[in-house]
């Protein structure tokens, strides 16, 4: 077996897979470590906003509702209640216009301590590391990106491989040689690598393609996300509270009642302390006659995971879905998400994925200083045809997964050939 050939092949893909994505993965690498950090960040940047600054029992919710949208000149469309009873509650506002605003409340009074735009700087930080700012092409790189992440990391493990007694960790040398570069680079993907790897894998569930054909499949054949309750009606319509809710079930139908009258927060309060949640959720409002309340647990872990639909008009509650009632499929989802954003096991899953997106960092810097000191040369192409075709299977396999990650390959695949069969006819030339 022709192990250099083999070598040369994985080494060349390894370098034009990072040549194509380190740099937007080191984008979304450096704005998901600060998101790993939301309270911090937004106490750094809200200040007393965050905390309240009265004592005393909340007043009754709808008297809240009123109190708030008179100061903020709108109609409340959601209340976040937090399970620290010292910290501030928040409601988004729906103004005349359309534009919708984020603001801090003192539960005790009612009072408006402070707003922003929905979702403040943490929905700017989101929209930043998921690319939704670029609207659909910034969706699709994201698939785009994580699947060469996954090729990225699989012949990095192959290069690192240590061969012929040497050492499988080391940083050799001084940062003014290619060695130190390389065996920092070599290093810090075997160490990082399955954290790498795993963020590329469980990003891909938010993904404009994959992810919602993933999501279509758990929605459409019930295999993952709780069924819908047989006698309730459901509506094919999409819930404005579609971000209140576990991944699986967001591209699921919401219950529509058929109730008379209209309840109010405070019962769709008692009716959601009756069945079990406690401080720390999230109530959404019906958007249009007929839609349901919603109530989700604001806990990140996904055994505490809570969806309670309320008849608008009687009360009644027309599911109520706990994390029992999901199926392997959209658990299995559904934890990689909380591990992926660092919420699942406390603060030591958040250091770990905060080390996970440093490594990009120190490997997206590597990198370019390691194509520098090769004077800006790529790894030379393998001389057995076999193992380079062997090398484009794999790729091809992979692309097959992730579809628009295998339209960007085939393209890299294309480019290669034709380079490959200009040298080949540069070089049968006479003279």
């Amino acid at each position: 077996m022709d192990t250099t050939a083999l070598y040369h092949a994985v080494w060349r893909w390894h370098f034009y897979a990072g040549l194509i994505i380190l740099p937007v993965l080191a984008w979304m690498a450096a704005t998901g470590a600060l998101y790993l950090y939301k309270p911090e960040v937004e106490r750094a940047v809200y200040g007393q906003w965050t905390q309240r600054q009265y004592t005393g029992d909340p007043i009754t919710l709808g008297a809240m509702v009123e109190s708030v949208s008179l100061q903020a000149h709108g109609r409340i469309t959601r209340i976040a209640r937090p399970a620290d009873d010292a910290g501030s509650w928040r409601m988004t506002v729906e103004r005349a216009d359309g534009e919708k605003r984020t603001v801090f409340v003192d539960p005790a009074l009612g009072l408006v301590m402070g707003d922003v735009p929905e979702g403040g700087v943490m929905k700017t930080v989101k929209d930043l590391h998921s690319l939704v700012i670029t609207g659909p092409i910034g969706n699709a790189l994201v698939e785009i990106v994580a699947g060469w992440t996954i090729l990225l990391c699989l012949t990095g493990f192959y290069l690192w491989w240590p061969r012929a007694g040497q050492k499988a960790l080391a940083l050799r040398g001084t940062p003014r040689g290619r060695l130190f570069w390389r065996d920092l680079h070599a290093s810090t993907g075997a160490i990082a690598g399955v954290v790498i790897l795993f963020l590329a894998v469980t990003g891909m569930p938010w993904s404009g393609f994959w992810g919602e054909q993933l999501q279509g499949v758990v929605s459409a054949t019930g295999t993952g996300r709780p069924a819908a309750p047989g006698p309730a009606p459901w509506e094919h319509r999409d819930h404005h509270a579609a971000a209140e809710l576990p991944w699986s079930m967001q591209a699921s139908p919401a219950p529509h009642g058929h109730g008379a009258g209209h309840i109010g927060p405070d019962h769709v309060a008692a009716i959601a302390a009756a069945r079990g949640i406690g401080p720390g959720w999230t109530m959404v409002m019906p958007p249009a006659p007929g839609a349901p309340w919603l109530v989700t647990d604001a806990s990140a872990k996904t055994a505490d995971t809570r969806v309670l639909y309320i008849d608008a008009g009687n009360g009644n509650v027309l599911q109520d879905a706990r994390w029992s009632d999901f199926g392997g499929g959209a658990k299995t989802i559904e934890w990689g998400i909380a591990v992926h954003q660092g919420e699942q096991y406390g603060e030591a899953n958040r250091l770990v994925m905060l080390a996970g997106c440093i490594a990009i960092l120190l490997l997206a810097l590597s990198a370019p200083i390691l194509w520098w000191k090769r004077r800006f040369a790529a790894p030379p192409p393998a001389r057995d045809a076999g193992r380079t075709q062997g090398v484009a299977a794999i790729m091809l396999v992979l692309g097959a997964l992730f579809p628009l990650t295998g339209a960007t390959m085939l393209a890299a695949l294309l480019g290669e050939w034709l380079w490959n069969r200009r040298r080949i006819l540069a070089r049968s030339r006479p003279g």
